[in-house]
């Protein structure tokens, strides 16, 4: 195993002295569950591979709790492949079950409040309606948000999440029984039972390979998406909006009409962009396979109901609405009909039901007696629901029936909306094909909408043939207005243009629609959404909207759209391309002066947030993130990616899924609805960000591009060479024309970047720049205005949590490691990138009056004590594993594997990939 050069501290302790986690007494019971569960997976270690082997992970562990350097570096060094991979998958396998007792005790926690508390807890329905009727929102001004209101999340298949399906259905297990254990009326011989189960359940995924074999296909990562959407939010859709419901009468004493604020999006089938494995097929693909989903989850509730509503027509009454809608289907469906028993032909309800599910079944399978759109089912069951009400129904079937229409509202025949993105430069190649103009792509941006304005207001056709890049491209269009026929016209969600630049790469949307078939009469039925994700696309955005938004012939179509207007912006590339620092702050002034210009021109916008799941990628704490956003950038649609393993902890339980939803509801609620004071509360703060942005870019800039070599450092100090190859998303890790030179950071994926920074332990990305950026700002205005600015400044006070957060992840003493397998470049670079990471550390706690990181925030401070003596051995074991395989010539080999389990075992130790 490397060590590190003499420059990288060689006498600093491989781990912290000693590193105790406190429990506070109110995470006592978490504190018992992390002990029975991690009993629990040693006595499966000990079946599964012995007692010699569970004796070397006890004192692995041990050793990595002490911080006994020595010992630990003689147990782990050189170990034979297998048996590292199978030291990474026991580590692992203690994670899984740490994730999942944290995510228990968070719903534990919850109902404890729940149960006890006089006030609302902070974030919840309840309070916020209480909080938005104190400040003065009348019962209108309440409905009116009410019917604004929509929160999106849109789940994306980017390569970070490395769970196969099976194994997530094995947690789901889990998950439930662990909830089951909350019931404190639960018999002895009954908790017995529970641990065995969880115990059969680890044991199984323990016994089930999670290296895929191939790389996944897009059907593949769209199982992945579909099994959160189907087996959790599904089922937690009609009590979120029951929640909603009862906050608002509580806050209010009247009745407000609500409808549902939550709609679900998908990237898997359309995402083009630097993707040659998705098309119109796959689009096709994946709507088909959600319709089918979601029917079969309407026909077996519907089945369900008909089993409940068994009222006897000729005791209760019924409406003369339903009798005839019987009748109706009856002799529409008379098989159905026959197969059901005579002594319920009185029970109107339980009929009507079953003919129902016999239509949706006709429906999932596009015979021509199904429904032609979810709106006749709506009014089946509303025709229901009054009947149910003017017969005294209202506790005898109704709230079942409720159910099922809000997830036919919600959910539609499609399940999730699918977005569709493709890069600009494909446009602009389709169009020099088809236009005949080879230097197309030369032309000024100017030249190009002239060129555009012209074939739109004249119906120009094709000059020229197409190409099979043009043909694919034509295609997509032609799927879309497939889809929407099909499936809905809110089926197909917006089209996305990766790395727009102009208002020509706008218009070129436009066309190809219309040359593709879709909106042959004149209107392209299409939100068209450009991204602006480079810092410096995000300070140009405003400019290209203006003259977008001038533009006659696209104001005529965005009339069309309800005056709507869809704006993407990046945080994961801006990230990238800048730093932390910049990239924060140009997003931030980018929503301010682009709500600006839409305002100017009189249109209604709406930003989708391209979010990953890491700080640097624009995760973090989405309420602070929501609450910080320029006044008028949040107007009751709020639309944001889910990504990665950010999905799994959000969205893998009912419970914790509830609160997410929960918590970016309220956040949104009360940033559109209260009143917004200025951005920035003095007028030198932005000059004082503006210089904290250009040092924080600078200092980054300086290190990662602006110097040749660094690139190789990043190559030989992170496991990218592991990343690259690893089968786990069907996408590329590089953009076409990537190669070995420096222009490969610039090519490279921002998550494979920050992937690999994050398993090597400097989470650089998160933090680099920062620190100089502060010292400046404090040298030139004060510690007192520095940190006044933190304190009543939400953006910078977002900006700063969220560094904090990442600064206590990183171990810069494991980072040292990683350094030393870069040898002289190691000597070179990591003292600079330690010395800034100690700046950034000084800063945030003196800006921020703490001791030490996170003190703030004890529950995240503890979660991350936690888990990081059992990462420790995995990144030691990557590091000896990456130096025997790069010197084997990087073979496809024991070793490799070896390494691929311990990719795979950081990103759950740390809970983040990229």
């Amino acid at each position: 195993m490397s060590r590190p050069p003499g420059s990288l501290h060689p006498r600093r302790p491989l781990v912290n002295e000693r590193r105790v986690v406190e429990f506070a007494p109110k995470d006592a019971q978490l504190r018992d569950d992390v002990r029975t569960l991690g009993a629990l997976v040693g006595d499966v270690l000990r079946e599964q591979r012995g007692d010699a082997f569970f004796q070397l992970v006890e004192r692995v562990r041990h050793a990595a709790i002490a911080g006994a350097d020595n010992e630990l570096h003689a147990l782990i060094r050189a170990l034979p492949p297998r048996d590292a991979e199978t030291l990474v998958r026991a580590f692992a396998t203690y994670f899984e079950v740490v994730n999942l007792a944290e995510r228990i005790h968070r719903i534990r926690r919850r109902r404890d409040y729940l149960r006890s508390a006089s006030d609302p807890q902070e974030g919840s329905l309840e309070s916020t309606a209480l909080r938005l009727a104190a400040s003065g929102i009348t019962p209108p001004q309440i409905a009116a948000l009410l019917q604004r209101l929509r929160v999106e999340p849109v789940f994306t298949a980017h390569p970070t999440e490395a769970t196969r399906r099976t194994l997530l259905e094995k947690e789901q297990v889990i998950g439930r029984l662990l909830v089951e254990r909350l019931d404190p009326s639960r018999t002895p011989d009954e908790e017995r039972a529970a641990l065995a189960r969880i115990r059969e359940e680890v044991t199984a995924a323990w016994q089930t390979d999670p290296h895929p074999s191939t790389r996944p296909t897009v059907m593949d990562e769209l199982e992945n998406v579909v099994f959160y959407l189907t087996d959790v939010i599904y089922r937690i859709v009609p009590p979120f909006s029951e929640e909603l419901e009862q906050a608002v009468h509580k806050a209010y004493t009247v009745e407000v009409p609500t409808r549902p604020v939550l709609r679900f999006g998908s990237w898997v089938g359309g995402d083009m962009d630097g993707n040659p494995n998705v098309g119109a097929e796959t689009l096709r693909a994946a709507f088909a396979r959600q319709r089918e989903l979601v029917l079969d989850r309407y026909r077996r509730e519907a089945a369900e109901l008909a089993r409940r509503l068994s009222q006897s027509g000729a005791l209760t009454g019924v409406s003369d609405a339903v009798r005839e809608r019987v009748a109706n289907y009856g002799a529409q469906f008379p098989k159905a009909l026959a197969t059901i028993p005579t002594r319920y032909h009185d029970m109107p309800y339980r009929v009507l039901f079953r003919l129902i599910a016999a239509r949706l079944e006709a429906t999932r399978r596009d015979t021509p007696e199904g429904y032609a759109g979810t709106d006749e089912v709506e009014r089946d069951l509303g025709m229901v629901i009054a009947s149910l009400r003017a017969h005294r129904g209202e506790h005898a079937g109704l709230f079942g029936v409720q159910r099922l229409l809000r997830r036919v509202e919600t959910f539609g025949f499609h399940l999730a909306t699918i977005d569709v993105r493709q890069h600009a430069h494909v446009h602009r190649a389709v169009l020099a094909t088809l236009l005949r103009d080879p230097e197309w792509n030369a032309r000024t941006a100017a030249d190009r909408l002239t060129r555009l304005r012209r074939v739109l207001e004249k119906g120009d056709e094709p000059a020229g043939s197409p190409d099979a890049q043009a043909t694919r491209t034509l295609e997509v269009f032609q799927a879309i207005a497939d889809c929407r026929a099909r499936f809905g016209p809110e089926a197909v969600g917006p089209y996305i243009i990766s790395m727009a630049q102009g208002a020509d790469d706008v218009l070129t949307v436009l066309v190809l629609a219309r040359w593709g078939g879709l909106g042959r009469n004149g209107h392209v039925p299409l939100d068209v959404a450009p991204l602006f994700e480079t810092v410096a696309d995000l300070e140009g955005a405003p400019d290209v909207m203006r003259v977008l938004l001038d533009e006659p012939y696209y104001r005529a179509h965005l009339a069309e759209r309800h005056m709507h207007q869809i704006v993407m912006i990046g945080y994961s590339d801006s990230n990238k391309d800048a730093g932390i620092g910049a990239s924060r702050w140009a997003l931030h002034r980018a929503q301010a002066r682009l709500v600006e210009t839409t305002e100017q021109s009189g249109v209604d916008l709406t930003f989708f947030h391209g979010r990953g799941g890491t700080v640097s990628r624009g995760g973090g704490r989405i309420t602070s993130a929501i609450l910080s956003a320029p006044p008028r950038s949040v107007r009751g649609w709020y639309r944001m990616t889910e990504q990665g393993e950010a999905i799994n902890a959000k969205y893998g339980l009912r419970g914790i899924a509830m609160r997410t939803l929960e918590q970016t509801v309220s956040a949104v609620a009360l940033a559109t609805a209260l009143p917004h004071p200025p951005d920035a509360r003095e007028p030198g703060w932005t000059s004082i960000m503006d210089a904290i942005a250009k040092g924080s870019r600078a200092a980054y800039r300086a290190l990662v591009y602006d110097d040749p070599q660094f690139v190789e450092y990043f190559r030989r100090a992170t496991p990218i060479d592991v990343i690259q190859r690893m089968e786990i998303g069907s996408r590329p890790a590089s953009r076409q024309g990537a190669d070995q030179q420096s222009g490969e950071i610039q090519q490279l994926r921002a998550i494979p970047w920050v992937f690999a920074w994050t398993q090597s332990r400097h989470l650089l990305p998160g933090w680099y720049g920062l620190g100089t950026a502060l010292d400046g700002a404090v040298k030139r205005h004060g510690a007192a205005a520095l940190g006044e600015m933190i304190s009543d400044w939400p953006f910078l006070r977002a900006l700063v949590d969220d560094v904090e957060m990442v600064l206590a992840t990183a171990d810069l003493t494991i980072a040292a490691r990683y350094a030393g397998l870069a040898g002289q470049l190691g000597e070179r670079y990591f003292p600079l990138i330690r010395a800034e990471f100690d700046r950034t550390v000084a800063n945030v706690l003196a800006l921020k009056h703490e001791h030490a990181l996170l003190d703030s925030d004890p529950a995240l401070q503890r979660s991350i004590l936690l888990r990081n003596p059992y990462v420790d051995p995995m990144s030691l074991l990557q590091i000896d594993l990456l130096e025997r395989w790069r010197a084997e010539g990087r073979p496809d080999n024991e070793v490799f594997r070896a390494l691929l389990a311990s990719v795979r075992g950081i990103a759950q130790g740390l809970q983040s990939t990229g």
